[in-house]
C-alpha cells in the first residue's frame, strides 16, 4: 500500500494567524477564546479567527499582475481568504513544493471543505435584497404611481374578489414593517405602471449582440446600460431588486476555496469542497488517501474552512442548546454547558511518501494511516455510539492496528452531554490506558477547520515528542467521566508515548471520522 506524508501545513485559528503561532500558542494552556458582541453586548465567548490579508500581499505580487491581489481583497469572503492564507503558509514548509505540485499536473488534486459555507456574504446579500426590495414595492405601491390602488380607495369593491391585507396602520407598531411589507409586496403586484414599467425592461433586455463577438458584447452591454439609466429616470424608480445582490454571492459558493487555490498554484487536478460538518476535513483527508493509494494522485491539497463567527451560526446553535453562554470559557469533560463558535482555516498538502521523499521533501508530524468514516443514521445533532464506534474500528482495521496499540486519543468533545457517551467509547472500544485529549476549550468549535486544528494540533505534539496541554485540570474533570475513564491530558502537558494515535470527530447529521496515525521513526524522513 501507498504510504503518505504531510508536507505541508497552514492554519488560520484564533489568536493563531500562522501555523508557528499556533505551535507556540500550544505550549501555554488557557483558553484562546474572547467576547462576541455579536447581537450586540451579550454573553457569548468564541474563537475569533487572527487574520490579516496583508500578510500575503508578497507572494501575489511575486507571481501575478498587480489587480489580483486587490481582486482576491475586494471579492473574496472570510472562508476563501482564510484558505487561502493557510495555502500559502503551508507551501512554505517544503522547499520547491509549489513548483511540485503545478508540475503534477492533473495528478496533483484539492479538497478544501466548509461547514457553512460564506456566511457573512450571504447575510450581507440577503439584507441587500430585502431593503432594496422593500424600497421597490413600497415605490410601485404608492398610490401616485399606482392606478388600482387608487380605484381601490375610491371604490373597494374594485377589489372584492382580491385578498387583500390588512392596512399597515391597523397593525401593532412592534409588527408595522412585517405588515408594510406584505401590503406593499400585494398592491406593487396588482400595478398596472409596473407591468408597463417591466415592458419596456424587456425590450432593453432584448438587444441582441451584432457583428464580431467580443466588440458587439461590449456594444450591446453599454446600450442597454444607457437606456437603463433612462428609464430609472423617467420613472424616477430606486434600482429593481435584481440589481441589488452582488456577484461576490456567486464567486463565493462553497466550491470557491479550493478552485482558488488550484488558480494561484496552477493546479490543474480536480478540485472540490467535501462537505461533511465537523468531520469535514477528516473526510477530505481520507478522499486524500483514498485518490494517492488508488494512483489517481501523487499529491492532494486537503483543507477545510469557516467564516468567524457570525449571529447566523451562534443564534441557532444557542437554540439548539449546545452552546456556551454565560460568558464564560466552557472546557470539554467539564460542566458540560456547551460549546463555543469559532472560525478560521486549516490546509495540508500530502503527498505520496516514495514521491516525495525522492524529491527530497522532508515529511512532517506523523503519517496518517487510514480514515474510517460512517454515518450515525439515527439523529441530526446528538452522536449515537454505534456511528462514532463503527468508524473506529474502520480505521483502525485499514491501519492492521487494535485499539491496545493506540497510546492518546483525542476526542470530538463539545463540552455537551454527548462528551460522556464518547469517552465510554473510547474507553470500551480503543483500551482503558490510552491517554485522552480534549481541545475545544482551547481554540473553539471551527465547524469544519476544528477537526483540522485539533489533528494539527495533535501532530505538532508528536513531531517534539510532546503532547500539549489542555484548559482542563484534573479538579474541573467531570465526576461521572472520570468514573468512567481515568487517564487525560491536562494543563501540564506530558511527553508522547510510543504508539499509535487516534483522532475522532463527529458532524452534525451523524457523520464520522476517525484518523490513526503513528509517528514517523528515525529510519523513515529522508535525511
Amino acid at each position: 500500500m501507498r504510504r503518505v506524508g504531510i508536507y505541508g501545513w497552514g492554519i488560520v485559528a484564533p489568536r493563531s494567524p500562522n501555523v508557528e503561532t499556533f505551535a507556540a500558542n500550544l505550549a501555554a494552556a488557557d483558553s484562546w477564546l474572547s467576547p462576541f458582541n455579536g447581537f450586540g453586548p451579550d454573553n457569548f465567548l468564541v474563537g475569533q479567527p487572527a487574520f490579516d490579508l496583508e500578510d500575503y500581499r508578497p507572494f501575489f505580487e511575486a507571481r501575478f499582475k498587480p489587480n489580483r491581489f486587490s481582486q482576491i481583497e475586494s471579492k473574496m469572503g472570510q472562508p476563501v481568504q482564510y484558505a487561502i492564507g493557510a495555502f500559502i503558509q503551508s507551501l512554505g514548509q517544503n522547499d520547491g513544493l509549489e513548483a511540485e505540485l503545478k508540475r503534477l499536473g492533473t495528478r496533483c488534486h484539492v479538497y478544501v471543505g466548509t461547514g457553512v459555507g460564506d456566511l457573512p456574504t450571504h447575510y450581507e446579500q440577503s439584507l441587500a435584497l430585502y431593503r432594496a426590495q422593500r424600497r421597490w414595492n413600497h415605490f410601485w405601491a404608492s398610490a401616485e404611481r399606482n392606478s388600482a390602488l387608487r380605484a381601490y380607495h375610491e371604490d373597494r369593491s374594485t377589489a372584492a374578489h382580491l385578498a387583500v391585507p390588512p392596512s399597515p396602520d391597523s397593525a401593532p407598531e412592534i409588527e408595522r414593517d412585517v405588515a408594510e411589507d406584505a401590503w406593499w409586496a400585494f398592491w406593487a403586484e396588482q400595478s398596472p405602471e409596473l407591468r408597463e414599467y417591466l415592458a419596456e425592461v424587456r425590450e432593453i433586455e432584448s438587444i441582441a449582440v451584432e457583428g464580431e463577438v467580443e466588440s458587439g458584447k461590449l456594444s450591446a452591454i453599454k446600450e442597454k446600460r444607457r437606456r437603463h439609466r433612462r428609464l430609472q429616470q423617467k420613472w424616477g424608480a430606486p434600482d429593481p431588486p435584481w440589481q441589488a445582490v452582488s456577484p461576490n454571492l456567486i464567486w463565493n459558493i462553497d466550491n470557491i476555496p479550493a478552485a482558488q487555490i488550484s488558480m494561484l498554484a496552477g493546479i490543474t487536478g480536480l478540485a472540490m469542497c467535501p462537505v461533511a460538518a465537523c468531520s469535514t476535513f477528516g473526510v477530505a483527508l481520507k478522499l486524500a488517501l483514498d485518490a494517492i493509494r488508488s494512483d489517481q494522485a501523487d499529491a492532494v491539497v486537503v483543507g477545510a474552512t469557516d467564516p468567524a463567527p457570525h449571529p447566523l451560526l451562534v443564534a441557532p446553535f444557542y437554540n439548539a442548546r449546545v452552546i456556551a453562554a454565560d460568558g464564560q470559557v466552557s472546557k470539554p469533560l467539564t460542566e458540560l454547558r456547551g460549546t463555543h463558535v469559532a472560525g478560521g482555516s486549516v490546509v495540508w498538502i500530502v503527498g505520496e511518501y516514495e514521491h516525495m521523499t525522492r524529491l527530497g521533501f522532508r515529511p512532517l508530524g506523523m503519517e496518517p494511516l487510514a480514515v474510517g468514516v460512517s454515518s450515525d443514521a439515527d439523529h441530526i445533532i446528538t452522536p449515537s455510539k454505534e456511528g462514532p464506534t463503527a468508524a473506529m474500528r474502520q480505521a483502525l482495521a485499514a491501519a492492521g492496528a487494535s485499539g491496545e496499540q493506540v497510546v492518546s486519543w483525542d476526542l470530538h468533545a463539545t463540552a455537551t452531554p454527548g462528551d460522556f457517551n464518547e469517552v465510554e467509547m473510547v474507553h470500551e472500544t480503543i483500551s482503558p490506558e490510552v491517554l485522552v485529549t480534549a481541545r475545544k476549550g482551547t481554540f473553539g468549535h471551527g465547524m469544519s477547520a476544528g477537526g483540522g486544528w485539533e489533528l494539527t494540533a495533535q501532530y505538532l505534539g508528536w513531531e517534539r515528542r510532546q503532547i500539549f496541554p489542555t484548559p482542563l485540570t484534573e479538579a474541573d474533570l467531570n465526576r461521572q467521566i472520570a468514573g468512567v475513564h481515568q487517564r487525560y491530558v491536562f494543563d501540564a502537558g506530558c511527553p508522547a508515548p510510543d504508539g499509535l494515535v487516534g483522532k475522532m470527530s463527529m458532524g452534525i447529521g451523524g457523520i464520522n471520522a476517525c484518523v490513526v496515525s503513528r509517528p514517523w521513526s528515525d529510519a523513515d524522513p529522508p535525511a
